[in-house]
């Protein structure tokens, strides 16, 4: 019998996990490692940040499910990685503590024959002094602080409803942060909801990023056919900003948020403030912090994981020019080159550069957007990896059949821009690949037959068949297989 420890339950992880048993069976065991006892749909939160859902709209619990699979479920967070095993035990472990019940606080040495880390992002609030939930700002990162922004805006349209305007400030709270789509989402379904409640002249929103130009989503952007004619993400999000009345500041990195105002360095060098009554900001993210060690139980954290505590993987992290990167240097099956048992996927594995081109201020403060791997490619990278792992375990061999680089698969993005079966709006925009490809298509680095943008209220009806056919994946229902990462 193979054990297969699956570290994360979200986009990636519960994927990962749900395949991996669908194709083992009962011969083999799967377990899974997560600190959450829910699941959540990510892509949700914003939804529930305006109040157009509840908490338990977008999120279900992980024991249910994971006890009618088969899969060992541990609420519990990893903390060290002993990939050699140790003086003790000749097989690898990981090292976890429970974090509820009974057996909170206690730790336990969990062995694998394969080890998956989709553990995600740590939210790093802390590199930005006084940003997030808790401090001066909101965030829409999860399902309870999503709740909390909702909390806070309505003390703002209670404002504006009594005569007050109310300054909003929506965007990146730190100079590399990444998710600038979910931010971006966030503050047109404000401006959607302050036009429903006919306060949008209360308000005046301000959208704040560290892109060099809007629609960088720290992808380097790109260029989408749009109506028959080929429109930069440039173009496009300054028109749908400009239509809901929202200005914007860009090249811009957040340094500290105090009561009310948001400090930032613009890569021109300039020092600025911004006053705001609501703030919702998006933090830098970074790896788990976790610990490595060999078997003699000496550190070998940096070998396993890159700087910013995200693991390194197949892909080629030479440290070279902006202009010198191609494709072929992204990871294609997640493993990690020094433990071949060892995977990481979705945002959990270390990006070999940024896609975006990386700039500085004359300070020498970076202020470049981080590369995304949410959404889509967090479900498609946990599926090839289970589909690898089972197939060695099942036939014994260690070619890897199933490949995934970034710069190679296409991704789907749908921005909601405001919530109402009759007169909500959604942005679709398809890229491939992720990553330009500037070899191979000099003019414009993507497919500019796959990647295409458009806005209607038919985006609006995807996205929210995707929220219910995404939860209807993730809780295992009749053919949940057959559904699109």
């Amino acid at each position: 019998m193979a054990k297969v420890v699956v570290l994360g339950a979200g986009i990636s992880g519960h994927t990962a996990a749900s395949f991996l048993k669908k194709m083992l069976g009962s011969k083999h065991e799967v377990v899974v490692v997560s600190p959450n006892r829910y699941y959540q749909w990510v892509p949700s939160n914003i939804w529930v940040g305006v109040g157009r859902m509840k908490i338990d709209q977008v999120r279900f619990p992980l024991d249910k499910v994971y006890q009618k699979w088969g899969i060992i479920y541990k609420q519990a967070k990893a903390l060290e990685f002993h990939p050699e095993g140790d003086q003790e035990n000749n097989s690898p472990f990981v090292t976890i503590e429970y974090v509820a019940n009974a057996e909170k606080g206690q730790r336990e040495k969990v062995s694998y024959d394969y080890l998956v880390n989709a553990t995600g992002p740590k939210l790093n609030f802390d590199a930005t002094p006084g940003l997030g939930p808790g401090k001066f700002s909101q965030s829409v990162c999860s399902y309870d602080h999503a709740a909390h922004s909702w909390e806070a805006l309505q003390q703002s349209i209670k404002a504006m409803e009594n005569g007050q305007m109310q300054r909003l400030l929506i965007g990146t709270g730190h100079p590399s942060a990444t998710c600038q789509g979910a931010a971006f989402e966030y503050a047109l379904n404000i401006a959607f909801e302050l036009k429903r409640k006919k306060l949008s002249h209360m308000a005046e929103i301000t959208w704040i990023t560290n892109e060099y130009e809007l629609g960088d989503f720290g992808m380097g952007g790109a260029f989408v056919k749009r109506g028959g004619y080929i429109t930069s993400t440039k173009v496009f999000t300054e028109s749908v900003l400009t239509e809901n009345n929202i200005k914007w500041i860009k090249r811009a990195g957040v340094t500290k948020v105090e009561d009310g105002i948001a400090h930032y360095e613009t890569l021109s060098g300039e020092q600025n403030t911004k006053d705001f009554d609501f703030a919702m900001l998006i933090p830098a993210f970074k790896g788990q912090d976790f610990k490595a060690y060999d078997k003699s139980g000496e550190d070998i954290t940096a070998k396993v994981f890159a700087p910013n505590g995200f693991m390194k993987v197949d892909a080629d992290y030479t440290p070279r020019a902006y202009e010198s990167w191609t494709v072929e240097e992204w990871p294609k099956t997640y493993q990690s080159p020094v433990y071949p048992n060892m995977y990481a996927t979705g945002i959990a594995f270390a990006p070999p550069h940024g896609i975006s081109k990386p700039m500085k201020s004359p300070t020498g403060l970076s202020i470049t957007p981080s590369p995304p791997r949410t959404g889509m490619p967090s479900g498609v990278t946990g599926k090839i990896v289970a589909q690898n792992i089972a197939h060695f375990i099942k036939h014994g061999e260690t070619e890897h059949k199933h490949t995934a680089s970034m710069g190679k698969m296409g991704a789907a993005c749908i921005v909601s821009a405001g919530f109402s079966m009759t007169r909500g709006l959604g942005a679709t925009m398809t890229v491939s690949p992720i990553v330009p490809d500037w070899q191979r298509y000099p003019e414009w680095g993507r497919d500019i037959k796959a990647t295409v943008g458009e806005v209607g209220l038919a985006g609006h009806w995807i996205k929210l068949f995707l929220h219910y056919m995404f939860i209807h994946k993730a809780k295992g229902y009749p053919f949940w297989w057959l559904l699109p990462e």
